[in-house]
């Protein structure tokens, strides 16, 4: 008798060993198969059952949570939503998130292990933890007035602190309010549609994520590849550059809008922005020095974030006498987000730290 007895329990032992592997299976190695599969609401509704942290510019919060007795029970509300869309980004029951309330969702949810001192056991327990602030670098000052002088025009603004690299604004215009994308009502709905149908593109973030012919601005870049690769060593030695200057390998002539460009220094050319010389220093620099000197500012990286993806700028890197020519001086296929040529003036600025 004690013999069975002593399998039975054994058999009990076993089986409990059995359910409590099972349960961590579920609870540990599954749960994120769970958490993700569409028909499981409860990592929703855990999602807005608590308020979201803050993010925070000047050391006052610029969003907010509301309380709607509903069964997604908490709504982002943005203060200045149009003021800081470009960085904010919105938070939707419907439609996701995006910038700054997607790229630190962990932290503004709580659902981050930095939040939590013991985090291991937060994975076990489904616990969550009150969703934590992200301060920006964001000078409120600066902000306004970036939006308040696109008002009325499209365009972009992105404005870089030279000694730290801090972005003190980043304004899109037109914008829009991520408050109307809140909530669950039809009337979330009737705002996608508006914005999205707006021929203005008020939800494109253009300081980030278009990309725009640069022009002369880009002559920054060539200098510094002259001068990195030795064509040119004394700035105020003629360049010995035509004006006009034929394109190699065609019969099209580069002009200039200013005067005496014909044979000027760097100095002259830079300040007066002769197309002809930099146009020039762009073919004698050479394609494998130029596409070089452009990475090194940042062109081509598709890493880019700050911390939300940045549209990748672009100096292409297959390029015939001309085109690398063209290229030189902003044109052709050379293109950049507003973001990126802020960048190239603070590390000139800044004396290429």
């Amino acid at each position: 008798m004690t013999r069975y007895i002593r399998r039975a329990a054994a058999l009990c032992a076993l089986l409990l060993v059995a359910l409590l592997v099972n349960a961590a299976r579920v609870q540990i190695v599954q749960s994120s198969t769970y958490d993700d599969n569409p028909a499981n609401r409860r990592p929703t509704i855990a999602r807005y059952g608590q308020p979201r942290g803050d993010i925070v510019v000047g050391g006052q919060p610029v969003t907010g949570s509301k309380d709607t007795g509903e069964q997604l029970r908490y709504e982002r509300t943005y203060h200045d939503g149009p003021l800081y869309a470009p960085v904010t980004g919105f938070a939707s029951q419907v439609y996701g998130t995006t910038g700054l309330e997607n790229a630190a969702d962990g932290i503004l949810a709580g659902t981050d292990p930095m939040l939590s001192l013991l985090p291991l056991w937060n994975g076990v327990s489904r616990d969550r933890n009150p969703g934590g602030k992200v301060v920006t670098t964001l000078a409120a000052g600066a902000q306004r007035a970036a939006y308040e002088g696109l008002a009325g025009r499209r365009g972009a603004v992105a404005a870089i602190e030279p000694s730290s690299g801090r972005i003190l604004a980043l304004v899109s215009a037109p914008s829009y309010d991520p408050g109307e994308l809140s909530g669950t009502n039809s009337a979330v709905t009737s705002a996608w549609d508006r914005l999205n149908g707006d021929p203005a593109r008020p939800m494109l973030n253009r300081a980030i994520r278009q990309t725009y012919p640069p022009g002369s601005t880009f002559k920054v870049v060539t200098a510094a590849a002259a001068l990195d690769a030795g064509v040119i060593r004394d700035l105020d030695a003629p360049t010995r550059s035509p004006d006009p200057y034929p394109l190699p390998e065609t019969r099209i002539s580069l002009t200039n809008e200013a005067e005496d460009c014909e044979d000027a220094s760097l100095r002259y050319a830079f300040e007066w922005s002769c197309n002809t010389v930099f146009a020039k220093l762009g073919v004698d620099v050479g394609l494998k020095d130029m596409t070089a000197t452009a990475a090194h500012f940042g062109f081509n990286d598709k890493g880019l974030r700050i911390p939300f993806p940045v549209a990748p700028s672009n100096f292409d890197t297959k390029l015939d006498a001309p085109q690398l020519a063209l290229s030189s001086i902003g044109q052709f296929d050379t293109r950049a987000t507003p973001l990126q040529m802020a960048m190239i003036a603070a590390a000139v600025a800044g004396g290429g730290r």
